[in-house]
């Protein structure tokens, strides 16, 4: 019936498309030019009139700022862009349409499923499902690999519908199919179109490639669960993650990275290194700290503090709980509440486990009065913050809990504004400077004006005047952006800064927001050099985020090891025999004299096992000592990852490693 009702709305859109031949439209392409077409004209067919070579490439396109099919007509004047898999909205039509196709192969392996969503994710796809009886292993996705592969060969059309929502509701319900209605109950009649390629027909707004045929390489990598909706108190489906490339050799290049990944990943890493450690008695997304944790949060922290003490920021410390009030007066309630944890009450009052520390840091500002002279005020707290994410959510220690945040506001006048906002984005790249983060880039995220009053604050010229204000500063610092609408803070826009690792994982590092509501909301001011109230323009900055996110990236970005200043162990002397543990003792009081993180390894086993145990520990510094060293008053020094450096006298070797801590170098 379906197939049918497409062939013939194609027939109608023909005749549709007769009538429009003799209409012209300008179409305005990415480098400016204009060039005219005939009403109807797709996407394809202006790549076509380009090159053939380009159609090929075309799997969407975006006219005037929509992603849309490549195969949509334009009916009047556009701007633009063919998409390709060079283009990130490209990849991202690529892997919903690959979600699609594996969905095809599921429904022939298992016919009593029925889909929830299918999503295009960072890299790749998945779909949740439910399966019924039926349970899809690991070993399942091979078979459902060689269909996908099966039904790409065929090189079906992705082919759209527009479907009125009662013949969208009667096709779900005779299929018995409460997903798919549950999600047709949020949507209006003309919202709603099907798309089918091959066997598979599904609800969806699109776009997608022009066939399967694109897809060319396919890996499923992995099962997991997925609570409808996200909703721990709802079923729980299959969850089926996967990705797909437009040639092999891509795929197998991304495998190759995928097993390196696998070495760098911080839980297994964590556990192995003796960092940090979970358990049930605790709380999901409630991590414990272990010894050499503790070193490198030390470390950070130390860092941190040295940074905002030369930039001029005063630390403070804040209590973890406060009342619903305050919360209230934020806006963070209703607007975070499903983010935050359920109150406390206490003698009628209820109070909430923060989630932020920006009310209690406005709370400081407000306690004291303030005058021009005193701008910009500038405090920091490792502040503690407590976030309810769903149990399906958590991950490691990149999704928790409990967090401790590398956090700080600043309050400034609007001339003071720019230096502020570039002072701190400076900040941001002596640290990637240190860390060896030598990709990134600053997202900006802007609001949506069809949301004011909704998702943000309704002040539509203050969201304008920032949202500006935030740009230029990004511009005058020479700093890499990108714009993204609609993920602002609802009370102004912010930056996300995204990050690469050593092995190209991205990461959204930290966050830099603009404020110009808190302060009227809490009643700040200060005295203008004209002895008049002025509300301060707010900067909410976290540069290393949160412990948690951070450690967790820096494990994977140095696959455990560490640069020596922040390794929990910096060295490790290791005597050939019991003879030499009396020397081995004068050279640690030594090392610990210097400030050096150092330890003896005083067990009764051959030096190979010694050195192999301390490589695995990823240990910077090895000294091997043995009768040669101690009579020459020397140490065989070893450095993790690069073998033998010789011998040294003892002062000219502490005296070096001392340097390379303070310095913090990076190697």
């Amino acid at each position: 019936m379906y197939y049918y009702a497409i062939r013939q709305d194609f027939v109608k859109f023909g005749a549709k498309i007769e009538g429009l031949n003799n209409i012209m439209i300008k179409i305005t392409l990415p480098d400016g030019s204009v060039r005219e077409y005939a009403a109807g004209s797709t996407a394809m067919d202006i790549a076509k009139s380009i090159s053939e070579g380009l159609a090929r490439k075309v799997l969407a396109a975006n006219v005037n700022g929509d992603v849309v099919d490549a195969s949509q007509p334009l009916n009047e004047d556009a701007a633009l862009k063919l998409l390709t898999w060079d283009d990130a909205d490209g990849k991202s039509t690529f892997w919903h349409s690959s979600a699609h196709l594996m969905a095809e192969a599921v429904q022939a392996v298992f016919p009593q499923t029925k889909f929830w969503v299918g999503p295009a994710v960072d890299k790749g796809f998945y779909y949740d499902m439910d399966l019924g009886d039926a349970k899809l292993s690991e070993d399942d996705l091979l078979i459902l690999e060689k269909k996908m592969n099966e039904f790409a060969k065929q090189n079906n059309a992705y082919v759209k519908k527009s479907i009125p929502k009662d013949e969208a509701i009667n096709y779900f319900s005779e299929k018995g199919d409460e997903y798919k209605l549950d999600l047709l109950s949020n949507l209006k009649d003309g919202e709603i179109s099907f798309y089918t390629q091959g066997s598979f027909t599904d609800l969806c707004r699109g776009p997608h490639i022009p066939s399967t045929g694109t897809i060319k390489a396919i890996k499923l990598t992995s099962v997991a669960g997925a609570y409808w909706k996200g909703d721990e108190k709802n079923k729980q489906l299959t969850r089926v993650y996967g990705i797909t490339f437009p040639n092999q050799k891509e795929l197998d290049e991304y495998l190759l990275m995928l097993e390196e990944a696998k070495k760098r990943d911080h839980r297994k890493l964590g556990k192995e290194l003796s960092i940090f450690t979970m358990d049930d008695d605790v709380g999901q997304g409630l991590p414990l700290w272990l010894p050499n944790g503790g070193i490198i949060i030390e470390e950070l922290e130390k860092l941190a503090k040295e940074t905002e003490s030369a930039a001029g920021y005063k630390r403070v410390v804040t209590p973890h709980i406060a009342k619903e009030n305050m919360y209230l007066t934020s806006g963070h309630l209703p607007y975070y509440a499903d983010s935050m944890f359920p109150p406390m009450e206490l003698d009628g009052t209820k109070y909430y486990l923060r989630a932020m520390n920006c009310p209690h840091h406005h709370k400081i500002y407000d306690a004291e009065p303030k005058s021009y002279k005193d701008l910009p005020y500038r405090i920091a707290e490792y502040g503690t913050c407590y976030r309810y994410e769903q149990s399906g959510e958590l991950f490691g220690l990149m999704r928790v809990r409990c967090l401790h945040m590398n956090d700080a506001h600043i309050y400034c006048s609007k001339d003071q504004f720019a230096s502020e906002f570039r002072a701190v984005n400076d900040m941001y790249l002596k640290y990637f400077k240190i860390f060896g983060v030598d990709k990134y880039v600053m997202r900006l995220s802007l609001h949506d004006p069809a949301k004011l009053g909704q998702k943000y604050i309704n002040e539509p010229e203050l969201w304008h005047q920032t949202e500006s204000m935030v740009r230029q500063a990004l511009i005058d610092s020479n700093i890499p952006f990108i714009e993204v609408q609609d993920e602002a803070a609802f009370y102004g826009p912010k930056i996300d800064v995204q990050i690469w690792s050593a092995i190209g994982r991205e990461f959204t590092l930290a966050t830099n927001q603009v404020d110009f509501n808190s302060g009227n909301k809490f009643k700040l001011s200060y005295t203008n050099q004209h002895n008049t109230s002025e509300v301060p323009l707010i900067i909410h900055r976290a540069p290393l985020g949160t412990h948690e996110r951070f450690i967790g990236f820096l494990l994977e970005h140095y696959a455990g090891k560490f640069p020596t200043w922040l390794a929990p162990l910096q060295a490790k002397i290791l005597p050939i025999s019991d003879k030499f543990m009396d020397y081995a003792q004068t050279i640690l009081q030594t090392l610990k004299n210097a400030g050096v993180r150092a330890e003896i390894d005083d067990r009764n086993e051959k030096i190979g096992k010694k050195i192999r145990d301390t490589e695995l520990l990823k240990v910077p510094y090895m000294l091997v000592i043995g009768e040669k060293e101690m009579n020459e008053g020397k140490i065989s020094i070893r450095r993790q990852g690069k073998g033998d450096l010789g011998a040294k006298e003892v002062g000219e070797f502490v005296s070096e490693l001392s340097k390379e801590i303070n310095e913090r170098r990076g190697d």
